[in-house]
Formats: C-alpha cells, sequence, structure tokens
C-alpha cells in the first residue's frame, strides 16, 4: 500500500475510532422526518404534471444543455424563469446557479477582494464558509446570533465588508435577528447577504423567505440566495440582488462561468415549483404540523433548541447517544437521523427532525413518544 492510501486509511481509522465514519445508506422507512422536502413538492405528483405542461411548450428542448450558460447553455426560458424568480422575491435581478453550494461558493468567492471584510456568523452553511475562505478577503466570525459579537467585528472591519447569516440555520433551526443584523450593518456601512436555504417555502407571504416576511427587509439585504432543493423539492438555487451583481457574477463566479448549465427540465421543476407555491398556502400547511409537534414536545424534558422553523433539534451529550437514540427510532420506523461531529461541535450531537406538510398527527404523536423513550432511557 503505498503513502497516499496509508494516508486515507488512517483518516478513516481516526473517524472510525470516534463513531462519527460516515457511510452512504439507501435505507427507507414509513415515516420521513430527516429529509428537507418541508412541504412534500419532491414526491408531488402536481409538480411533476406542471412541469410537463412546461416542457410541451418549449419546441425541441433537449434532454441537456451543451454547455456553460456563457456558451451553448444558455436557453431564453432560463432567462424569464430568473426574472420570475426575482419578481417574486422582490429583488431587481435573479441569477440561477446549479446548487445551493455553487451559488454560495461563486458570491462570496468572487466578491472578497484583498483587502475586504468577510464577518460570518460562526454557524453558517460549510458552503459559506468554503467560499469566504476562497476569497481574499479577511476573515472573522462572530457568535451565533449575537449582536454585541458581530458589532465588535464590524469595527474591525476594511474595505468592503459583507457581513453573511442563514434566516433559518440548518441544524439548529433558529432563526437569525435579520431586522437588527441589517441595522447594524447599515450603520457600519457594511453588505448583509442573507441564505434563505431553510425559510423558502416556509415564512413569508407565499413562502418568500423570512425576508420578506420583514416590512421592506429586502431593500436593504445585499444579496439573499434561495436554494430549491429543500422546501421546492427540485434542485439549483437563484442568488438575487442587483442589476450591477448578477453581471458581475455572470464575469467573475466561477462556479458559475466554468460548469454545465441545468438543462431545461430542471429550470421547468423550478418553475413549476414556483407556480405551487403562489397558488396554495402551503406555509400554513406546514405551521400545522410545526404546532403539533411543538405542543407534543413543550413539556417533555429534553434537551431542544427552540425553534418556529420545520427544523428541530434534540441535543445528546455525545455521537454515541445520539447514533444509539437514532437507530431506536428507526426500528419503529421513523426516519430520523444523528448528525455528528465535525459537521456539529463536539458535545452537540443531536438528531435533527424535520417536520412535513405530508406527516400525519400520528405520525408526530408517535414521533415525540418515542423520543421521549429514547431520551430517558
Amino acid at each position: 500500500m503505498n503513502q497516499a492510501e496509508e494516508f486515507i486509511k488512517g483518516k478513516l481509522q481516526q473517524r472510525a475510532d470516534k463513531g462519527i465514519l460516515r457511510k452512504l445508506s439507501s435505507a427507507t422507512f414509513q415515516a420521513d422526518f430527516s429529509s428537507n422536502d418541508y412541504l412534500g413538492f419532491g414526491r408531488s405528483a402536481e409538480l411533476n404534471a406542471k412541469t410537463e405542461q412546461i416542457l410541451a411548450l418549449i419546441p425541441a428542448h433537449q434532454n441537456g444543455s451543451g454547455g456553460s450558460r456563457l456558451l451553448s447553455g444558455n436557453h431564453w426560458f432560463t432567462e424569464e424563469t430568473e426574472q420570475h424568480i426575482a419578481a417574486f422575491h422582490q429583488a431587481p435581478a435573479a441569477l440561477l446557479f446549479n446548487s445551493g453550494y455553487d451559488a454560495n461558493l461563486g458570491l462570496l468567492s468572487s466578491l472578497g477582494q484583498r483587502g475586504d471584510t468577510i464577518i460570518a456568523d460562526e454557524l453558517i452553511h460549510a458552503s459559506l464558509i468554503d467560499g469566504a475562505r476562497l476569497s481574499n478577503a479577511n476573515r472573522y466570525t462572530f457568535k451565533h446570533n449575537d449582536l454585541n459579537s458581530l458589532e465588535a467585528k464590524l469595527k474591525l472591519a476594511k474595505g468592503n465588508s459583507y457581513v453573511v447569516t442563514e434566516s433559518v440555520f440548518s441544524m439548529d433551526g433558529d432563526t437569525a435577528p435579520l431586522t437588527e443584523i441589517s441595522k447594524l450593518c447599515k450603520t457600519y456601512q457594511a453588505n448583509l447577504i442573507v441564505d434563505e436555504a431553510h425559510a423558502l417555502g416556509i415564512y413569508g407571504k407565499h413562502g418568500a423567505g423570512l425576508v420578506q416576511q420583514r416590512p421592506d427587509l429586502e431593500k436593504d439585504i445585499f444579496a439573499r440566495v434561495v436554494t430549491f432543493g429543500k422546501a421546492l423539492g427540485c434542485h439549483g438555487a437563484a442568488v438575487l440582488g442587483s442589476v450591477n451583481l448578477k453581471a458581475y457574477l455572470i464575469n467573475f463566479a466561477r462556479s458559475f462561468i466554468y460548469t454545465t448549465a441545468a438543462p431545461i427540465h430542471t429550470i421547468a421543476n423550478i418553475r413549476s415549483a414556483y407556480q405551487l407555491l403562489e397558488q396554495t398556502d402551503y406555509t400554513s400547511l406546514i405551521r400545522e404540523k410545526i404546532n403539533c409537534y411543538q405542543n407534543l414536545i413543550g413539556k417533555a424534558a429534553l434537551n431542544n433548541i427552540p425553534s418556529t422553523s420545520a427544523i428541530h433539534t434534540v441535543i445528546y451529550p455525545d455521537s454515541h447517544t445520539a447514533k444509539k437514540a437514532a437507530a431506536t427510532l428507526q426500528e419503529k420506523g421513523l426516519d430520523v437521523r444523528a448528525i455528528l461531529s465535525p459537521t456539529v461541535a463536539e458535545g452537540k450531537e443531536r438528531l435533527r427532525i424535520c417536520l412535513h406538510t405530508f406527516n400525519t398527527e400520528t405520525e408526530i404523536q408517535t414521533l415525540v413518544k418515542e423520543l421521549i423513550k429514547t431520551y430517558s432511557a
């Protein structure tokens, strides 16, 4: 075995020894409390039908795009869909990316120049962290949702400064104080970037997101990222911002420039998902499930993080107990997954519970009952 293979084997063994070695699984369970398909769009026959209707109106569409959007991969329907997304989110412009990871990576890596400053909440997505690392900007983190910590870092900022947060945090399920953060950014002339990945479909009119739930807040946001692989049940993402920002990303975001464009089927899928949001009050439907869970879990003696989103957590002292609790729930047909370090900090291992419009009241009741059993075991 050569030196590289020995290195790989050793790193894998280290994770195995800690009980945190990741493995792929295709197991299915009776009740889904794990996926990000909050509104059930990923399993929606109506979404499929709408997509096929749109494709029927686009003559001679191909299976693939054939190249990057700057070469042969652009299409009039893609541009029209970007205009639709921008109007829905009350933004001047939208630019589609192939995934939320690509959008975050391209946005932050291209914006931050030498002498600039990126200040990020300590719990932001890995894709935002990676984008900031690839930039040439100075980087700081502030304590999670801590305005005093953010202000202290803003006082150190130089050049163009960018404050980065999520509206709904993917692992804790809590929300950022966006109005207060925006005020601080105004005071220190910083540009606010908000990742709305887990807020789209859950908050705001027609599920437009947490930013648009706050009156006129979208006017004070430099850039928003909305992703479609969660509540919208399809794939891709868009950066929302000014017309100039869109043109800049087309010219400088490497994850946009140097990748094959999404096929028209994907774009039609995204357009259809937005149509569903506009036609039905899905935010009320998911709110019913969230309220049901909260009412049942409220008096239980669990170490959980308060959340009004579709994401809820139960914290365990270590990876072993979290994995054991997940396995016990899965034996009951409940798809609940353990989140382990390094995804979360050591000592913050947890069960991440996602609620969906298709979860029945009986399923939620069973989940809470079994959760309480596993926590006290």
